[in-house]
């Protein structure tokens, strides 16, 4: 296989650079976008002056502003986040027929190809770099390597607004190197069991065979055993958009059992069915999806076709809690998947009542 050349970039703090961005006072001061403490907000993002306190993602507004008093907290702009994040992969697309996006703020690039800077996987991404700093007034990490997972790990190597190139002949060093919690789908729970075993770095890792890795971590273990060497073939593609439509609803009081979770899904249903039906979408979709978030933050979605006997909400419920293994449950949504050429077809002139996506993530940790 051609030795490839892959980027990946990730902007710093994107929803707070674009606010201190656009008003320079925030950019001095412990600032946060998220939402309101009294209503059980969580935060999105925050700058790196407040991550100084201990403030991070996915925190409960009401325990940032405790930890920082002085922390200014703003709803934000989806809209404005979403025009800038077009403009940054408009760039991108400048010099890679193939951007994959995860998420507004961050994606890959395969640059292997490109003649741009004599074929520099290093120039091109100190130059977009520099672009984005210059066009968009924000900045953005990058990380060179020969594959997606180690562009990825690289990105975060000298974060903010820096970057970390990986040649091939450095692979073999670094690999080795790496903590378990370095690899893709290894959160805090996989990262705990593999330490028991005695898992710390990713040499520990090289060091199992395939099928002792199969044995204790499923059909996870077979690409733990290339990643832990540095090997991913995976090639940097656009994935289908795949539109959905949902509601779901956060509750004052976190929902104790299943039980209680399944009373609630007939007003989840019923807000549900009257969305679709004022759009015309009620025999569109494809597949079902419920999302549960726990009250430790962690969450989980289920997905299934409705060509499954299987796909009821109810199923997908029991399936979504016994992942939580039992946890009180704060959150729960419910929608459906549509597919791309239903979405188009009927909804163009409403495009911005749906969610847009990039695929269905599933917790596993």
């Amino acid at each position: 296989m051609a030795q490839r050349k892959i980027i990946h970039f990730d902007c710093d703090c994107f929803y707070a650079s674009v606010e201190m961005r656009d008003c320079p006072p925030f950019r001095d001061i412990p600032l946060a976008i998220g939402g309101r403490p009294d209503k059980r907000g969580v935060i999105s993002t925050c700058n790196y002056p407040a991550r100084k306190f201990g403030i991070h993602s996915a925190m409960p507004s009401s325990q940032a502003m405790r930890l920082c008093p002085d922390l200014t907290l703003i709803p934000g702009d989806m809209a404005k986040y979403k025009a800038v994040s077009q403009q940054f992969m408009a760039i991108l697309q400048e010099f890679a027929e193939e951007v994959e996006p995860l998420s507004l703020d961050e994606a890959f690039i395969d640059v292997s190809e490109s003649t741009a800077f004599n074929g520099s996987a290093t120039l091109i991404a100190r130059h977009i770099r520099e672009r984005v700093r210059r066009e968009l007034g924000i900045t953005v990490s990058a990380g060179v390597a020969p594959n997606k997972f180690l562009a990825k790990v690289a990105s975060d190597w000298h974060k903010p607004d820096g970057m970390k190139v990986i040649t091939p002949a450095e692979v073999d060093d670094f690999v080795k190197a790496l903590k378990v919690n370095k690899l893709w789908g290894v959160g805090k729970v996989t990262a705990a069991k593999m330490n028991r075993l005695g898992l710390f770095t990713l040499e520990d890792m090289q060091k199992w065979r395939e099928e002792d890795l199969i044995e204790h971590f499923g059909s996870f273990g077979a690409r733990l055993y290339q990643l832990c060497r540095g090997v991913d073939h995976r090639p940097v593609a656009v994935r289908e958009e795949r539109l959905s439509l949902s509601v779901e609803h956060t509750y004052d009081q976190d929902l104790p059992d299943l039980a209680t979770c399944l009373d609630k899904l007939p007003s989840l249903l019923k807000e549900l069915e009257e969305r679709l039906a004022r759009r015309g979408l009620s025999q569109h979709a494809q597949g079902n999806v419920l999302k549960m978030k726990f009250h430790d933050f962690q969450q989980t979605t289920v997905e299934r076709s409705r060509n499954r006997p299987d796909h009821d909400y109810a199923s997908l419920m029991a399936a979504a809690w016994e992942r939580g293994n039992n946890k009180a449950v704060r959150l729960i949504g419910v929608g459906v998947r549509l597919s791309q050429e239903t979405a188009e077809r009927l909804l163009q002139p409403q495009q911005l009542t749906l969610a847009l996506d990039q695929g269905t993530s599933h917790s596993s940790d």
